[in-house]
């Protein structure tokens, strides 16, 4: 089975409220590694949000929580914009971020994708 949601659920989760996430990568920098991801969540108002989220890699095989990794920029740790439908945010997500409509994994799943950067690396 796998963990990454057909597009009809993708948009049934959103629609329901139900956070999803998205592995975009990393980049090396002078000595360290940036990991980043986006998340987007349903608001109380009935936007949907996309945070984009930049981390330092400081984990490894046995402490996969990617939350907890200190932010690129602690004073401004998530890129937030806001969207009235499924369809405009997971438009942004792609446009703006090279998002893929078949690699979105429920929340919480992300540590799932940190850890296989670190098994291909």
């Amino acid at each position: 089975m796998s963990r990454y949601l057909l597009p009809e659920q993708l948009k049934s989760n959103l629609r329901l409220g139900k956070s999803v996430e998205q592995w975009l990568g990393h980049q090396q920098e002078d000595g360290y590694v940036i990991l980043k991801y986006i998340a987007i969540e349903k608001e109380r108002n009935g936007e949907y949000s996309l945070l984009y989220m930049e981390h330092i890699d400081e984990g490894n095989e046995s402490f996969l929580d990617i939350y907890d990794f200190s932010y690129v920029d602690p004073d401004e740790p998530a890129v937030i914009n806001l969207f009235d439908s499924v369809e405009e945010v997971l438009d942004f997500a792609l446009n703006t971020y090279g998002a893929s409509l078949d690699k979105y994994v429920s929340a919480g799943m992300i540590q799932e994708e940190y850890a296989d950067y670190l098994n291909e690396r």
